[in-house]
């Protein structure tokens, strides 16, 4: 077994490697800030611990990234029985519960441990990909208020709170995760349309009489022969990782501000993908958008995302980078929260 100092000597050289990798294919970083990131996965990586209340209850998720996190968080080292020395604390909730039973779970929490009190919550997480919805109940309103929530992307409507809450990157099923994309392949498409991911009909039947453009039923292979790839932010994300990992940049079309976007601590989403108003797309202006895009900005876009892609890939057992160590560094970006006084606390 490796020693941890042997360890510590394996992730800086993986981060070396990480944070160059982009130089090769782009000139820009999708990091952030690419040093800050590095130094900081390794704190997290050595002292990052969570504390998981009824850590032997059968867990009940709704989907499959869920499953995967909880999975890849009790089988991993940040898991601590003692919650001295916990930095956050993780309440999980069965996708099934009912809000009354969710009010119960956080009133038992506080009634038998001191922890809850001492935060209000705030240094506490929860997955839900349903949302949770602002209520009376104190209960309720604390865990809404307070805790971290981690939630499917898109994340309901008005269910989600800007820079506390974390959306998990999708999940892909396809066989195409595993696709190796040959060098020079040629590009045939100016985009790729999964056509039951696109909620606008009108622009769909435009697509399908553009040569410029190939629509499909499903993802298939074809995609690496698209410049870019269409998704509706209130359609089917799921494979958003995948086309980046081929090389087809993302083209978002929303109805209203994305501010749940996954790894949005982490990643330069802007150099990623290109998002456009669902009122002003039509095939023309569509086209007119990404014909704005020169092959020297296209290259630099595509290399981005290729290199971000590795951070979208679930995997069991869970990896170094993969898209649950990314949810934990956002987690862990969380950790320093305001310690509410509470009367009679020593």
């Amino acid at each position: 077994m490796p020693s941890p100092t042997d360890l510590r000597l394996y992730f800086r050289f993986t981060l070396l490697l990480l944070l160059l990798a982009p130089l090769s294919s782009a000139s820009v970083s999708p990091y952030l800030s690419s040093w800050m990131f590095a130094s900081s996965y390794e704190q997290m990586l050595g002292n990052f611990k969570i504390f998981v209340y009824n850590s032997d209850k059968r867990f009940n998720p709704k989907s499959s990234a869920e499953s995967l996190f909880h999975a890849s968080l009790m089988n991993s080292s940040f898991v601590t029985r003692d919650p001295e020395t916990a930095d956050l604390f993780f309440v999980p909730l069965d996708s099934d519960l009912s809000m009354r039973s969710i009010s119960h779970v956080v009133r038992d929490i506080r009634t038998e441990l001191p922890y809850w009190d001492r935060t209000l919550g705030a240094d506490h997480f929860y997955v839900s990909c349903s949302g949770i919805g602002y209520g009376s109940d104190r209960n309720l309103l604390e865990l809404k208020k307070n805790s971290i929530q981690i939630t499917c992307f898109p994340a309901p409507e008005g269910k989600f709170v800007p820079h506390k809450d974390i959306t998990l990157p999708p999940f892909s099923t396809s066989h195409l995760v595993e696709l190796q994309v040959p060098k020079n392949h040629s590009i045939k498409y100016l985009g790729f349309v999964n056509r039951g991911a696109l909620k606008t009909t009108e622009l769909i039947d435009e697509l399908v009489k553009d040569p410029d453009f190939l629509v499909e039923w499903e993802m298939t292979d074809r995609l690496t022969s698209s410049k870019f790839c269409l998704f509706d932010y209130e359609g089917d994300v799921s494979w958003i990782g995948v086309a980046m990992q081929v090389g087809c940049v993302p083209v978002v079309i929303t109805s209203r501000p994305i501010q749940d976007l996954p790894l949005i601590d982490v990643l330069r989403w802007q150099e990623i993908a290109m998002f456009i108003g669902r009122s002003q797309v039509g095939v023309m202006e569509l086209k007119q958008a990404l014909g704005s895009v020169n092959e020297d900005l296209y290259r630099k876009m595509q290399g981005v995302c290729m290199t971000a892609s590795r951070h979208f890939m679930w995997n069991k057992p869970a990896q170094p980078f993969d898209s649950f160590h990314l949810l934990m560094y956002q987690l862990w970006l969380r950790r320093h929260t305001i310690r509410y006084a509470r009367r009679g606390w020593a």
